[in-house]
């Protein structure tokens, strides 16, 4: 029986889904968005070395599910937790650039000339932003052009991994927000990232291309890099109000089981907002449902990785 949760701020440490409704079996056990018993991760304990860097890329075809939104929040809600970050905007919108309070149009230098010019290091174009811990490698349009030069490259799938090799050793995570087509940019992301997350809208038309990106996955673990994992799939913009958001995130649920995470993303103004202000919503609105949201991804996630949280390459 469907029935409104009671005694339960949403965004608070004892609601961090935010839900609006919840199913309370007769046993009494207490059941998330997922329809699964609702975990209890624990809270992450600092590093006292950083590095090397565990690289996830996120990934989806479609876009406006959530990728950037995602990597920007979880990245924030990671270096809460006491580690050090590295994104790297690999979309040529450079939406994760301009999340970050940061204007691709004015920018020198950007991935695409580490990508392509030998002289440029990893150094030159790295950026720090407004949140202590969190840099960022930004990008541009000129992206666009490298999926094309990258065609007569040697080892054209291995670039990106190679360029970013130097920093991996000062962080802790690596963060890369992929663009929305299954391109050459993209194989890039999944041959040099330990794991790949998949956030996806609770929207039927988000369900479509889910088989297509999991094949592309599977071909890339047998051809290029063995030992990518997919670290799970995000619901996000989920409204409980919504038969259709509930029968989506159920449908996902029965298809790919543990793989999706037991954390889910809300639907809020806030978002927009936070990226208008040009950063994190844990820093633009700390106490926000979408805040917390991204705080219990942020230790889902790393309840998930190996210990340590890190893995070197």
């Amino acid at each position: 029986m469907t029935v409104t949760t009671k005694g339960s701020t949403p965004g608070t440490p004892d609601n961090p889904w935010g839900d609006t409704k919840t199913n309370t079996p007769s046993n009494g056990v207490n059941l998330g968005p997922t329809q699964r018993p609702r975990p209890v991760f624990p809270e992450p304990v600092p590093p006292t070395v950083h590095g090397p860097a565990r690289v996830v890329a996120m990934v989806n075809q479609k876009g406006g599910v959530g990728k950037t939104t995602t990597t920007i929040n979880l990245g924030a809600a990671l270096v809460e937790c006491g580690l050090k970050v590295l994104l790297v905007d690999f979309d040529p919108q450079g939406a994760l650039s301009v999340g970050l309070g940061i204007n691709p149009l004015q920018l020198d230098l950007t991935v695409y000339n580490l990508l392509m010019e030998r002289n440029v290091t990893a150094e030159d174009v790295l950026l720090e932003t407004g949140v202590e811990g969190l840099d960022l490698l930004p990008s541009n349009i000129d992206l666009s052009a490298a999926e094309v030069q990258l065609v007569t490259e040697v080892a054209r799938e291995q670039v990106l991994g190679r360029v970013i090799k130097p920093l991996l050793p000062h962080y802790d995570v690596c963060l890369i927000d992929c663009q929305p087509s299954l391109g050459l940019l993209t194989i890039n992301a999944l041959t040099c990232a330990h794991g790949v997350m998949v956030p996806l809208e609770c929207e039927f038309f988000a369900l479509r291309g889910v088989a297509l990106l999991m094949d592309t996955i599977s071909k890339v673990q047998e051809r290029l890099n063995e030992e990518l994992e997919i670290e799970g799939l995000l619901a996000t913009m989920y409204d409980a109000r919504t038969l259709h958001g509930r029968e989506v995130l159920a449908r996902v649920v029965e298809a790919f089981g543990d793989k999706v995470f037991h954390t889910v993303i809300n639907r809020t103004v806030r978002f927009p907002d936070a990226t208008v202000a040009g950063e994190p919503i844990t820093t633009f609105d700390p106490s926000s449902l979408g805040a917390n949201a991204y705080r219990e991804l942020a230790r889902e996630v790393l309840s998930r990785w190996p210990a340590p949280a890190t893995m070197a390459r």
